[in-house]
């Protein structure tokens, strides 16, 4: 009955329905987690093995809200933006969170050296991830910004794909080994990660315009 109230409340006041808001930042929360862990990883604070038993759990908390938001679309009296749009931001804030779980499953496969060259990377990561919070909290609390807040994610993602060419460069520039093909591996499963991350900047940034 509580809920059913709420959403009452929420379609006559013009509101977004609050348990959507709530199972996007949890599946940006959990997301930032997983982007925390591969840093920590390639910086040694971490073990391989370990993270990548410690990204199951945390994938499996992605996973849950985003059922939790599907569930929570089907019913929802009002929504902040286009159904079609929240769902594309959910599906692609889950890709970086699986591109995520890729990138440090494959670590843990591939025992590449020196891994922390990678960190310029997943901190653009963690910037974008940010980003998109802001966005998702600025649909109830502060609209007029969540397009300035999407474009913030987008750059990010932008940055992330320009340092994977790089990346490549240096990595094509001299003998192509087993290890070298390795690590161009694990430098592109960023190079996805940005683009889920300008996905995601997209989805809710069409979703704003058409408000």
């Amino acid at each position: 009955m509580r809920r059913r109230l709420r959403r009452i409340r929420d379609l006559l006041t013009g509101r977004m329905d609050s348990t959507l808001a709530d199972a996007l930042i949890g599946q940006l929360e959990a997301t930032k987690k997983g982007a925390w862990l591969a840093l920590s990883m390639i910086g040694g604070e971490v073990g391989r093995a370990g993270a990548h038993e410690r990204m199951r759990a945390i994938e499996h908390l992605g996973d849950e809200e985003r059922r939790r938001l599907v569930a929570e679309l089907t019913d929802a009296v009002v929504t902040p933006i286009d159904r079609e749009d929240l769902y594309r931001l959910s599906r692609a804030i889950d890709d970086v969170l699986d591109s995520l779980r890729d990138f440090v499953r494959e670590s843990h496969l591939y025992r590449v050296p020196d891994q922390i060259r990678f960190s310029p990377l997943l901190d653009q990561v963690i910037v974008g991830i940010e980003a998109l919070e802001n966005a998702v909290t600025g649909l109830s609390a502060r609209p007029a910004a969540v397009i300035d807040d999407a474009l913030e994610a987008k750059k990010a993602g932008g940055a992330i794909r320009r340092m994977y060419q790089y990346e490549i460069s240096r990595i094509f520039s001299g003998k192509l080994t087993a290890e070298a093909m390795k690590e161009r591996e694990l430098v592109r499963r960023l190079e996805i990660v940005g683009v889920a991350i300008g996905n995601a900047a997209d989805a809710i940034a069409d979703g704003a315009m058409k408000r």
